[in-house]
C-alpha cells in the first residue's frame, strides 16, 4: 500500500477520536499546575510529556536543589515540590502520556479541533496549552582541555543526587543562580568548594549573592573572580585536578579537585515547534495577556511564552498556566466565566 494512503488510513475517523477538552504539552511545574487547574474547571485533561517522568527540569536536572521562590515554602527541595505537585494534579484522574516527543501541530478548522502529533501517536483536543519550558536544551560547555574527556567521569553539568559528592573536592564554574545555589548547597557536603567566575559580579538573586559573600569571608567557599577554566586533569578514570587562570594577568593555578561542575547555562532549541505556524519572537512563542497564540485554541504559558515582561519564575508560570486554562475553558464553553471564583469557596469533593 502507498505510504500516504497508509498514513491517511491510520488517522481515526472523527467519530472514533478520543477528544479532550484540553491537552497540556509539558509536564513541568507550569504544566502540572495548568493540568491541576483544568481539573478544578472539570475539563477532560491530558498531559503529554517528552521525558519519562513528570516534573521537567526539577525532576531531571536538579532534584536535590533547594527552590526558594515558590509561595508557601521558605525553601523546598525540587524533588519534593514535584512530588507535591504531581499529587495535587492527578487527584482529578488526568490522562498522562510520558516519553512522547511532540513532532507536529495543526488545527482542523472544519472540526474546530487541535491535532498534536508525537513520535508515538496523535492526540486530539479542543484546546492546547504549550508549557514546554525553553524547548529542548543542552548544557553550555567549554573548549578547555580535558572537558570532553572527563564528561561523566568527574565533570558534570547536572546534580541528580548529593550523596556521591560527599567528602569530594569540588570546583564550580559559573556566575549565575545555579552556580551560586550549588556552591551554597554543597558547602556542608563537600570537603572543599572553589567557585570561579570570569567576571567580577554574579548574576544571581541578591540574597544568594550575600550568602555567597558571607561564605567566602568565612572560608567555607573559595571564591575567585576573574578566573576561568583552562584544563581538566585526570588519571584516565576520573578527575584529579584542574588548571584555572586569572583572565587579567593570565597567571595559572593548579587545583587538586575530584569534581568539576559546569554551570554555564543552556542552549535552548524549540525544535519542531518552529515549524508549527506559531508566531515566534527569538526563542519564545508570542502570546497576548490572555496567553493566546496566533493559532485559535492554542495557548502558551511559562518560560516558553513571550510576554511583554519576561520573568522566568515558577510562580509566574503557575499564574500564566491558570490564565491559559481559564481562557480555554471560556473558549470551549462561552457560557462559563473566565474567573471561576476562589477555590476556597468550593465545597469539599466538588
Amino acid at each position: 500500500m502507498d505510504t500516504a494512503v497508509e498514513a491517511r488510513a491510520a488517522v481515526p475517523a472523527p467519530s472514533e477520536r478520543d477528544v479532550y477538552d484540553i491537552t497540556i504539552l509539558g509536564g513541568g511545574p507550569a504544566g502540572l499546575f495548568g493540568a491541576f487547574y483544568a481539573g478544578l474547571r472539570e475539563m477532560k485533561t491530558k498531559i503529554v510529556e517528552g521525558l519519562p517522568e513528570l516534573g521537567g527540569q526539577l525532576a531531571t536536572l536538579y532534584p536535590e536543589k533547594w527552590i526558594y521562590d515558590v509561595p508557601g515554602f521558605p525553601k523546598i527541595l525540587a524533588r519534593d515540590l514535584v512530588k507535591e505537585q504531581v499529587e495535587q494534579t492527578l487527584q482529578f484522574g488526568q490522562t498522562v502520556c510520558l516519553s512522547e516527543r511532540a513532532t507536529g501541530l495543526r488545527r482542523i478548522e472544519e472540526e474546530n479541533l487541535i491535532e498534536l502529533t508525537t513520535d508515538k501517536g496523535v492526540h486530539y483536543s479542543k484546546t492546547l496549552v504549550i508549557c514546554g519550558g525553553v524547548g529542548a536544551f543542552s548544557p553550555t560547555t567549554l573548549p578547555a582541555a580535558g572537558v570532553a574527556e572527563y564528561e561523566g567521569r568527574g565533570l558534570v553539568y547536572f546534580v541528580k543526587e548529593k550523596k556521591p559528592f560527599e567528602g569530594k573536592r569540588m570546583l564550580i564554574v559559573g556566575g549565575g543562580d545555579s552556580a551560586a545555589d550549588w556552591a551554597l548547597n554543597f558547602k556542608d557536603t563537600c570537603a572543599s568548594i572553589t567557585l570561579i567566575h570570569r567576571r567580577d559580579h554574579f548574576r544571581a538573586h541578591e540574597t544568594s549573592v550575600r550568602a555567597l559573600e558571607a561564605a567566602g569571608q568565612t572560608g567555607e567557599i573559595d571564591i575567585r573572580l576573574f578566573h576561568e577554566l583552562k584544563e581538566v586533569q585526570g588519571d584516565g578514570n576520573g578527575v584529579t585536578g584542574a588548571v584555572i587562570f586569572d583572565n587579567r594577568t593570565k597567571e595559572e593555578t593548579h587545583l587538586p579537585v575530584d569534581i568539576v561542575l559546569l554551570n554555564l547555562g543552556f542552549k535552548a532549541d524549540l525544535g519542531p515547534i518552529k515549524e508549527w505556524g506559531l508566531a515566534l519572537e527569538k526563542r519564545v512563542i508570542k502570546v497576548n495577556e490572555r496567553m493566546e497564540t496566533n493559532m485559535k485554541g492554542v495557548y502558551a504559558a511559562g518560560d516558553i511564552s513571550g510576554t511583554e515582561v519576561k520573568l522566568n519564575l515558577i510562580a509566574t508560570g503557575y499564574a500564566q498556566a491558570a490564565v491559559a486554562v481559564c481562557v480555554a475553558k471560556n473558549y470551549i464553553d462561552p457560557s462559563s466565566s473566565i474567573f471561576p471564583g476562589h477555590s476556597s469557596e468550593k465545597e469539599e469533593g466538588h
